[in-house]
């Protein structure tokens, strides 16, 4: 099979890294796994994904609207 190289960011691999189950499971694996896993979601429990959209617009627009936290504050908050 042919492999590819991307590229992500650094706060992107840290959570793939949370995903993991075993040490060495590929990066491929771990994104098949969380794909995988939200397709059957969605087919199995449509409400749940339109229940996440309706949660992803309303956290877009507070974005919009300049409502949000920034790494510092939140790291401030959290006593980090």
């Amino acid at each position: 099979m042919d492999a590819t190289t991307i590229k992500i960011y650094r706060d992107t691999k840290t959570q793939l890294d949370q995903f993991k189950e075993y040490k060495n499971e590929s990066y491929d694996e771990v994104i098949k796994k969380v794909v995988l896993s939200i397709a059957k979601t969605c087919k199995t429990q449509p409400e749940l994904s339109k229940e996440t959209i309706e949660a992803i617009e309303k956290a877009r627009e507070r974005i919009r609207k300049g409502r949000f936290l920034s790494k510092a504050e939140a790291k401030k908050r959290l006593g980090l």
